[in-house]
This record gives structure tokens, sequence and C-alpha cells, in this order.
């Protein structure tokens, strides 16, 4: 057991396994929560080494997600979007350098991308009219710098693809497809450059290669059960946590600075 959860507490370790399942769910049925795990690691963990412990399950979960949505992406979307989320990578690269080992401002940081990517998902789901928006290559660029930046700084770009592919009606496979081939991507390509910052290491690598069948077990839920749930419910209770623990990061980060 030493081997895998090295220098992690009993709480840590409930918080990994929870963090699990709920991207195992973002994942294969639930995009929407996908921001709670984000905050989750960044509270009981170093920010810095809680994005690369994220990083590490997300990728398991892309490949579960893949085997599933495979054939039900849209690869013209995704062609679209990635060069700029590419662009969006390396200003991510550049502010995290900039803070440096700054783990107050790194959690600030995260708290008010978190919090503004709330603020946008409520938006998103209360007064976003999907005609307003238009399908061009210029929307499709600030959308993909944008996930680029959030998704490089704190694996938290959910909320923005939603707001994109939400605005095409894409059907529900088609959304959810699209979105796992944009991801499955990026989340590789973001591999090397988190193993060069110093954000994943061998041990976090070992202690998320056991939570292994908890991902299972969350990809599973979302894709046979989560849809059974009330939806205006769900994500009601999922926006006042988000909300709720991005100030308490916020508040975290603050005391540290």
């Amino acid at each position: 057991m030493d081997a895998f959860f090295n220098g992690v507490n009993g709480i840590q370790l409930l918080i990994l396994i929870i963090s699990a399942i709920l991207i195992g769910i973002n994942k294969t049925g639930m995009p929407g929560i996908g921001v709670l795990p984000v905050i989750m690691l960044s509270i009981f963990f170093p920010a810095k080494y809680s994005t690369g412990l994220q990083l590490i399950m997300l990728c398991m979960a892309d490949f579960m997600a893949m085997l599933y949505y495979r054939r039900k992406g849209n690869l013209k979307l995704v062609c679209k979007i990635l060069p700029c989320a590419l662009i969006g990578l390396g200003a991510g690269s550049l502010c995290l350098k900039f803070l440096g080992d700054n783990e107050g401002g790194l959690k600030v940081v995260i708290a008010v991308i978190i919090l503004s990517l709330s603020i946008l998902n409520y938006w998103r789901l209360h007064y976003l009219k999907v005609d307003a928006l238009p399908e061009s290559f210029l929307f499709a660029s600030i959308v993909g710098i944008f996930a680029g930046v959030t998704t490089q700084i704190a694996n938290a770009a959910g909320p923005v693809m939603a707001v994109y592919l939400l605005a095409l009606r894409l059907p529900k496979d088609e959304y959810m497809g699209t979105s796992v081939w944009c991801f499955f991507i990026l989340n590789l390509i973001k591999l090397p450059i988190f193993i060069w910052e110093g954000r994943i290491t061998y041990q976090a690598f070992r202690t998320d290669l056991s939570m292994l069948p908890f991902i299972l077990i969350g990809a599973i839920i979302g894709i046979f059960f989560v849809r059974k749930v009330p939806q205006k419910l769900f994500n009601s209770v999922i926006e006042v946590l988000v909300l709720v623990s991005g100030i308490k990061l916020l508040y975290d980060g603050i005391m540290l600075l």
C-alpha cells in the first residue's frame, strides 16, 4: 500500500477516490461536473501537484470514453478548435512559469478560473440563446484559445467547450464524442508538458494507477445511470458546490500570499 499511497493520508485518499469516480462520470455521461474534481484536489493537495494527479486520471478516463464514443465525434469541429487550443496551451504554460512555485498565487489563479467558469456555466444554462452565437472560425478560435489556457492551468476547460458545442445544437452523442476527441488529444499533448514542468511525478503516476477501478466505476455510472437523475436538480447542486468550493480555494490562496 505504501508503494501506491506514500505520503497520502486517509482524507486525501478519500478525495482521490471521489475525484476518480467523478472524472469517470464526467467523461462518459455528465460533462458539467468536470470542475468539481479540480476544486477538491486543489483544496486537499498542493495546487501544482493536484493538477498533475488529475491529468493522469483524465487520460485514463479519456481512453475509456474513446472506446464508447470514438465513432460519434465530429472530427471537422475537432480540427477547427485544436490549432487555437494549442496556442492556449502555450499561453497557459507561460502563465504558470510566471507564477513559479508560488502556491498561493496558483491557488488564486485556479480559483478565479473556476469561479469565472461557474459564472459562464450559469449564463450558459439560464441565459444562452443558441441562435445568437455564430458558427464562425473566429468564434471557434476564441473558444479554442480559452479552452487551451484553462485546461493547461487547471484542467478546467469543460464549461468553455460546453458553450461552443451546445451553441451548435449537436445531438447528445455527437456532443459527447466531439468533446471526448478534443480532450483526448489535448490531454495527451499535455502529459509531457506536465512532466517537464514537474507537475507529474512517478509517485503521482503510481497513486493514480490505483484509482483505475474507481474511474471505470464512474465511467459505467456515466453511461448507464446518470441520465436517470433529474438534470435540473443535479445541475443546481453542482453549481452550488462549485461556487462554495471555488470561494474556499480563493480564500486559501489569498491566505498563502
